[in-house]
């Protein structure tokens, strides 16, 4: 696992590129865990997060073991990942098959695993994942190594916590759009049709249903529709 300073240094500015580039998220967490490995001198790097369930799925890893990827997912406080997420503290264990926490020793046996270290994934005090390396011989892991890992962490949680930001504004302006234009379609169907604001809305509502198409769709062609009648008026 002894790896130089500037190896380090290294890993740790390909990944603050890797942060500033557009690429999407999953190939930033891949390149994130690939280079991390490299690094450390790990043998398995992997970032997990906490889904919608609370449990810690992994995200992304470079190791190609089927039996490690589809691994089943660990809920808050359960095996050593759950720990480090539930505590928001790292934590490492020397001897996998012999620690407490370690929840799948079989598969980390077959493997080849045999220490591990893991440290949590923080955003603005909350926890929404971890990152961990494996060695495949006893090591156990110095200030230095955690503290490297700790900043990919950090660097990690900083580039998940901005692409969740920018999928929310996203999200909040479309629905502001489809909004104007169904307030603008009743209006139309209330000035044509002689239609309730309510009886306006739910025309909308009920051919979107019937033809399986959004709000918005149908509002656009309410809108498109009545243009056209106007101009040929």
């Amino acid at each position: 696992m002894k790896k130089k300073a500037t190896d380090m240094i290294d890993a740790l500015t390909r990944i603050s590129k890797a942060i500033t580039s557009e690429l999407y998220l999953d190939d930033i967490l891949k390149l994130i865990v690939t280079v991390t490995a490299e690094a450390l001198g790990s043998k398995i790097c992997s970032l997990m997060l906490i889904d919608d369930k609370g449990e810690l799925v992994i995200k992304a890893s470079q190791s190609i073991s089927e039996a490690y990827l589809k691994k089943p997912p660990l809920k808050t406080g359960e095996g050593l990942a759950g720990k480090v997420v539930q505590d928001a503290a790292s934590f490492s264990a020397y001897d996998i098959a012999k620690d407490r926490y370690f929840k799948y020793k079989e598969i980390a046996r077959e493997e080849g695993l045999i220490s591990v270290l893991c440290v949590p994934l923080i955003v603005k005090n909350r926890v929404i994942g971890a990152i961990d390396v494996y060695s495949s011989t006893p090591h156990r892991f110095t200030k230095k190594e955690e503290g490297v890992l700790t900043t990919v962490a950090n660097q990690a949680a900083i580039v998940i916590e901005n692409t969740e930001l920018l999928v929310k504004t996203k999200v909040i302006s479309e629905e502001l759009e489809t909004r104007k234009l169904v307030e603008r379609a009743k209006g139309v169907l209330m000035r044509l049709n002689h239609f309730s604001e309510e009886e306006a809305y739910r025309t909308i509502q009920k051919q979107a249903m019937d033809k399986r198409k959004t709000m918005k769709e149908v509002a656009e062609a309410i809108i498109l529709v009545a243009g056209i009648s106007q101009k040929q008026n």
